[in-house]
Order: structure tokens, then C-alpha cells, then sequence
């Protein structure tokens, strides 16, 4: 038998307290929702590497370190309420359930969202809706939302994110720039978004958030 239980100690202990995670509830969260139950099967071995997780198709779970750092930033309070866009098999958001009032899960692939929602239920993180439709969608009828975090890299930011962003609200996002992404936090002052250099991170351009080529005859 795997001892996950022991990996997921050494995740934090290794990963997420040395990048100077050291905020109590996502300590808490981390060490409390098993990493392992919300990825294929077949990756459960490797539910604990200080890596992404690929999913296929440009889908991965954010390495440990890049998610608790995100948070980290972004302070999320026991009142508020998140937008987990890209969620997979629904981790980051059984994390964030732990510190916000509510969490609406944006997921694309139906098989996903419903594999998601079991491991959901079935660790009692009934503070998330799973929403299920286009990612660069977000989920406009449940918003306006006090924070928006991505699950994935982006070139582009469709406006229809930002739109469900509240008044003085966050949002992480990691960009794609060259070989290094950078993850920035933007702060809704005004009905505009104002970015802030936060850590640099890596992962995959989520399907749909590509830059827009000019098109060419």
C-alpha cells in the first residue's frame, strides 16, 4: 500500500513551505485534500511529484509549488467567492473549497467534469459547483466573481474572464512568455485589470487561450 498520506507531508515539507508558502489554511488544505484521488488513475503514482501532471490535449494539474503560490498571493478569505477555470479532475478546486465560501469549477471535457465531481463529493468539498461548458467562457451566471484563478497557462485573457471579476476583485494568471511563464496578479480597480509581477511558473497554453494570429490569405 502507498503511504500518500506520508508523500503528501513531503509534498508540502518539500515544495510548498520552501517557496515561502507558509499561510496556515493552505498549509492546511494542502496536507488535507489527497492529491491523489483527483488525477487519472493511472497517475496516481506520481499525484506527489513537485511537477505538472498531464492530463492530454494541453491539460495539466498545476505542479504543487505553482498552485500554492497562486493562492498565497492571491489571500483568499472564508467569505468569498472563486472561480477555479480549467479545474480537470477538480484538485485546486477541493483545495480552495477549504479557505473560500464557494467555489464554481469551470471544466470543458463532460467525462472530466464528472469523474471531478465524484472525487468532489466524495471528500465533502460541497462548497464547489462543477460548471461544465467552454473554458474561455468562465461561468457569467454564477459570477460576479471576488477571485478568478486559471488552471494552465495563457497568451491571451478573453475579455469575458475579466468581465466576471468584481470590483476590487483578483485574478492569477500565468502567461506564457517565452521559455518562462510568469505569473501575474491583476487587481480590478475601476472596471480595469492592473497586473503585478508575482513568481515565474510553467505550464501548457489552456485550449482556446492562444494568442490570436493575424490572418493571413
Amino acid at each position: 500500500m502507498t503511504d500518500y498520506a506520508a508523500r503528501r507531508t513531503m509534498m508540502v515539507d518539500t515544495q510548498v513551505r520552501p517557496s515561502d508558502v507558509t499561510k496556515f489554511p493552505i498549509i492546511d488544505a494542502m496536507l488535507s485534500v489527497p492529491r491523489e484521488a483527483f488525477v487519472p488513475r493511472e497517475k496516481r503514482e506520481a499525484a506527489y511529484v513537485g511537477e505538472t501532471i498531464d492530463l492530454g490535449a494541453g491539460r495539466v494539474v498545476l505542479e504543487p509549488r505553482t498552485l500554492a503560490k497562486m493562492l498565497d498571493a492571491l489571500d483568499i478569505t472564508g467569505d468569498e467567492l472563486v472561480l477555479d477555470v480549467a479545474t480537470g479532475y477538480g484538485y485546486s478546486s477541493a483545495v480552495i473549497a477549504r479557505m473560500a465560501e464557494a467555489v464554481v469549477a469551470v471544466e470543458d471535457d463532460e467525462e472530466r467534469a464528472a469523474e471531478a465531481q465524484s472525487a468532489l463529493s466524495e471528500h465533502n468539498a460541497d462548497n464547489v459547483i462543477l460548471h461544465v461548458g467552454a473554458l474561455t467562457e468562465g461561468a457569467a451566471q454564477h459570477g460576479p466573481f471576488d477571485v478568478i484563478l486559471l488552471q494552465g497557462a495563457v497568451e491571451h485573457l478573453p475579455e469575458t474572464i475579466i468581465d466576471q471579476l468584481k470590483e476590487g476583485g483578483r485574478i492569477a494568471c500565468l502567461f506564457a512568455e517565452g521559455a518562462l511563464g510568469v505569473v501575474r496578479i491583476g487587481y480590478k480597480i475601476d472596471g480595469a485589470v492592473t497586473w503585478r509581477f508575482s513568481f515565474n511558473a510553467g505550464a501548457p497554453v489552456l485550449p482556446g487561450f492562444e494568442k490570436h494570429s493575424a490572418f493571413t490569405l
